[in-house]
């Protein structure tokens, strides 16, 4: 079983902070096998840490966080950027034509873009899997409602850290049983459902001073809200 961490931010993302060689050194202390770096509707710094990640011993997965009109949704595997503002069927369709893999985080929070606002429980079915478990909760509402749509409905199940500073990478994994240590049986695996999550909340004073510090950038560059 891999440990994979499959939901961090870098400096590149709006309300990120540190570079990917941070990050990579955070996974690589805290024991992870591979990690996705998942910034907001940027994939540049995640491509970085595909190409950096065997020097710390990890296998780097390309991803994003991809900002669709109902909401965001993760895709890995990528080799380009998938762009923001299509429909969530839109997006979907864009993670699965470069063979990727499309997962809903949070999907049950609205204050931090979860599609279940937007979307119909039969939508959420299309993503290839659900992020059950994602750290920077600050109740477990959200976490267990997308575990028992999971559960019901049959669909692979993933954790992340949601970090958005590199001491927070780890703070939730999935454990994969993959073929191999490479990216493509980690997405694999991921998509056949041979996964199991764990994790612990981030401490709520590190959410909030991540929150901050996102709310800061985004002031600067003309954005408004308190999350993501």
């Amino acid at each position: 079983m891999l440990s994979v961490e499959l939901h961090v931010h870098s400096a590149l993302s709006y309300d990120g902070r540190d570079p990917v060689e941070l990050i990579l050194e955070q996974a690589e202390a805290v024991g992870l096998d591979a990690i996705a770096i998942t910034d907001h509707d940027e994939i540049d710094a995640s491509l970085e840490a595909v190409r950096r990640a065997p020097e710390y011993g990890l296998v780097g997965i390309p991803g994003m966080e991809i900002s669709s009109k109902a909401g965001h949704i993760l895709g890995f595997g990528l080799e380009e950027a998938v762009p923001a503002g299509l429909s969530y069927e839109s997006t979907i369709d864009a993670i699965h034509a470069q063979g990727g893999l499309a997962v809903i985080p949070h999907p049950f929070q609205e204050s931090r873009h979860g599609v279940m606002a937007r979307v119909t429980r039969d939508d959420l079915e299309k993503g290839d899997a659900i992020e059950v478990y994602n750290s920077r909760l600050l109740t477990g509402r959200a976490n267990r409602q997308a575990r028992r749509f999971a559960k019901r409905r049959d669909m692979p199940m993933t954790a992340g850290s949601d970090a958005h500073i590199s001491e927070m990478v780890g703070q939730a994994i999935t454990r994969v049983d993959a073929d191999d240590r490479s990216a493509d049986a980690i997405l694999e695996a991921i998509r056949e459902g041979k996964t199991s999550v764990e994790g612990k909340r981030t401490p709520w004073h590190i959410s909030f001073r991540q929150a901050a510090g996102g709310v800061s950038r985004r002031v600067r560059s003309g954005l408004v809200g308190l999350f993501e």
